[in-house]
């Protein structure tokens, strides 16, 4: 058995995996151990009895990344204030996210995805956005092909009635829209923060009750615009430092230094800012301050 051949065969599809895994997860720290495990485990196989290297590797990541939610469980149903996925802090020059991170990784996709059962999740991310054969996706949650086929059918109308709520924009939209904020941010012009908000904007903040956040969403732009206002507007204009960085396949903002305070990514829709992803959990801002080559 050639390790070589393993690791050959592994490090090619490793950021196909390491996607599966993420949006499984919702957590790039736990898709990276995922994937470390999942790799140990497929040090041990025998490769002749291996015929689709891609399908099975798809199959045991995605039977460790559900073993993981199922883990993790009892630490969500803890977890104070609303839960945000992990931020994900994307190297621009990496080509393999430009293929395999599209409206897939949003913080918007992401957090829709969190309102599906665990099943419905892994078969969503394997059919609809990878689109593995009903056979493999049934191989890969144990359940049957027909069973499958139910799930995935369930999962996809759920998906597509949540999805018709929002349109995003496109990502040089976003960009502008994101420049105009920081403009008006970084001058205290509350009219032109007005303006770029939709009436019915949306703060939410994910702290775990280890940073201050809001512990529920805040809803419309004048109540926004104050927290907005309080936030990057504090009697300390020379230590605060915002960087605008590049998470999830969209523009996000860096608050603070090293450790950071906080990373907050807009969501852009009809030419306003419809949400802002306030991930204040220092736990989940650990990786954020190294761009991420997917799944290096």
């Amino acid at each position: 058995m050639s390790t070589d051949e393993h690791a050959e065969r592994f490090t090619p599809l490793r950021p196909l995996l390491f996607t599966i895994a993420y949006e499984i997860l919702g957590s790039a720290t736990d898709a990276d151990d995922v994937l470390q495990n999942s790799y140990l485990r497929w040090a041990g196989v025998d490769l002749a009895t291996v015929r689709d290297t891609k399908a099975y590797l798809a199959r045991l990541v995605t039977r460790q990344a559900l073993n993981a939610v199922r883990t993790n469980a009892r630490r969500r149903e803890d977890y104070v204030g609303p839960w945000l996925p992990e931020p994900l802090l994307l190297d621009e020059g990496d080509a393999s996210a430009d293929v395999l991170l599209a409206e897939s990784v949003s913080m918007a996709m992401l957090v829709l995805l969190e309102t599906l059962t665990p099943d419905e999740r892994a078969v969503f991310v394997l059919r609809e956005v990878f689109g593995f054969g009903y056979r493999d996706v049934a191989a890969a949650v144990g359940k049957s092909e027909v069973t499958v086929r139910q799930v995935a059918h369930r999962a996809r109308e759920h998906v597509r009635a949540r999805r018709r709520r929002f349109e995003p924009a496109d990502a040089a939209t976003t960009a502008r829209i994101t420049e105009r904020f920081l403009a008006a941010a970084a001058t205290g012009d509350l009219d032109g923060l007005l303006a770029l908000l939709a009436p019915d904007v949306t703060w939410t903040a994910d702290s775990g009750g280890k940073a201050t956040a809001a512990r529920r969403p805040v809803v419309g732009a004048e109540k926004v615009a104050a927290v907005l206002m309080r936030l990057l507007r504090r009697e300390r204009p020379a230590e605060l430092r915002i960087e605008r960085v590049n998470c999830n396949h969209a523009p996000a903002l860096v608050l603070g230094g090293d450790p950071p305070e906080g990373v907050f990514l807009l969501e852009v829709a009809d030419g306003r800012i419809t949400h802002f992803y306030a991930v204040r959990n220092p736990d989940k801002l650990l990786a954020v301050s190294v761009p991420r080559r997917i799944g290096r």
